[in-house]
């Protein structure tokens, strides 16, 4: 059954589609992973990923999304009848389930101290001080379940509503807002004294840091970044007019994405490093070391809470495609059934995330292969669920749809010379899946 829905225009596309890939992982995911993986190193890394195997995973997706029109599903039993090989798309909905139920708890997070912001109870601390506050707030059970809830009641709502009215529309508001906020947040840390060092930081490797690890964290970030390997964008892409470029709404998304991770790094780095303090913080980098950092500036309580907000955006467009490819799926693009399932599937993943908000308080010693729930759930969909789809992507693609049918596809909506995909074709036929299994096993083996 054909989608019923389609985007309205190819800027409401992108800025859905690049929404869904910024989020969390741009802003919240890449600062704490860069700041104790060498900087510099780790972009270096990261970035050679995206162009070389996340960019050409994002057109397979592309491709199989807008061939079908179909969702994340029946694309792959369209392309592959008779075959399991819509495994791929059960696999990218258990993933997107299991993201978005500990997503979800960094949102309310994000929610939380939006309130403790303009509420002052994050002004005139010291540095311990803040860190005792993230503490008190992550382990608080009924405020930790309680903000998660509304961050999901957000999302659900919007997605109910639909692609155009519900998904673009929240899109095309919110992703121009943040990148005003963004600029204003960088002029304001650049003007620091010190600032260069962060920026230093940044954009000089140093190979020493980088590990095996260091290298799958680059890898799954990438993925992560740009939302592939679980189907996301299959299901966007879907509703794409076939008069719209594949290639040019890929490279539009990447570049999108490489400018706000950049962008995220020149806000951060440079306050960071312009008072002293470490980047090495880990994952709670944004709560309990940028408060303090702002708190040391000039209307620094104000320029928080526009990074807050930024963050909660960035957070609600990734969420919108997370319940988007469950709800498609469901639905069967059935627009009457639309917002019964937004609901239903979104408090469902709401509930399974519980325990993921709990863990680091009254289920803080329970621990799933020595992680956290939360840190377990994270390092399974980064480390292992994306990059299994994102492999078995690169080989559905080549193995199942034509040379011919795939560069007919993507000619349509302005075309591409054939130099370029045939460089694409080799990338995804030959290097993305050699690159995945090689980068997998030292992770294994070391």
């Amino acid at each position: 059954m054909k989608n019923m829905e389609q985007w309205s225009s190819k800027i409401g596309f992108i800025l859905a589609a690049g929404g869904s890939a910024i989020g969390l992982g741009a802003i919240w995911k890449f600062p704490y992973i860069a700041g104790v993986s060498g900087g510099g190193a780790f972009f270096l890394i990261f970035t050679l990923f995206t162009l070389f195997l996340g960019l050409p995973l994002l057109i397979a997706e592309f491709v199989i999304g807008r061939k079908t029109q179909k969702n994340a599903i029946e694309a792959y039993q369209e392309l592959a009848p008779k075959s399991n090989w819509q495994l791929i798309g059960y696999l990218g909905m258990i993933t997107c389930f299991i993201l978005l139920s500990f997503y979800s708890v960094i949102g309310g997070w994000i929610i939380a101290y939006i309130w403790k912001a303009i509420t002052g109870q994050l002004s005139g601390l010291t540095q311990s001080e803040y860190g005792e506050l993230f503490g008190a707030t992550i382990s608080n059970p009924y405020g930790s379940v309680f903000v998660q809830f509304i961050f999901m009641i957000f999302t659900i709502f919007v997605v109910a509503k639909g692609v155009q009215k519900g998904i673009e529309k929240a899109s095309e508001i919110m992703m121009p807002i943040l990148f005003i906020l963004f600029i204003a947040l960088i002029v304001r840390s650049l003007t620091l004294d010190g600032a260069m060092e962060g920026v230093t930081f940044l954009f000089k490797p140093d190979f020493q840091q980088i590990s095996a690890e260091t290298i799958l964290f680059a890898l799954g970030q990438s993925f992560f970044a740009l939302s592939v390997g679980v189907s996301v964008m299959v299901t966007y892409s879907s509703y794409l007019s076939k008069e719209e470029s594949l290639v040019g709404s890929a490279l539009s998304i990447v570049g999108l994405n490489l400018f706000i991770i950049i962008l995220a790094g020149l806000a951060i780095f440079p306050a960071v490093f312009s008072f002293g303090l470490k980047p090495d913080a880990g994952p709670v980098l944004l709560f309990n070391v940028l408060p303090n950092v702002f708190n040391q500036m000039p209307f620094g309580i104000i320029f928080f809470v526009a990074f807050l907000i930024l963050f909660l955006f960035a957070a609600l467009t990734s969420a919108f495609s997370m319940l988007e490819i469950i709800v498609s799926v469901i639905s069967k693009g059935d627009i009457q059934k639309r917002a019964k399932w937004s609901w239903i599937m979104g408090l469902a993943i709401f509930v399974f995330g519980i325990p993921s908000a709990l863990s680091f308080g009254v289920l803080s010693e329970v621990l799933v292969f020595g992680k956290t729930i939360f840190d377990g759930a994270d390092y399974l969909v980064s480390n292992v669920l994306m990059p299994v789809g994102a492999l078995l992507i690169s080989i559905f693609v080549p193995l199942k749809i034509k040379k011919s049918a795939l560069y007919e596809e993507l000619s349509l909506g302005g075309g591409i010379p054939l130099g370029l995909f045939n460089i694409w074709f080799y990338l995804i036929r030959y290097v993305a899946p050699i690159a995945i299994l090689v980068v997998c096993y030292h992770v294994i083996k070391g």
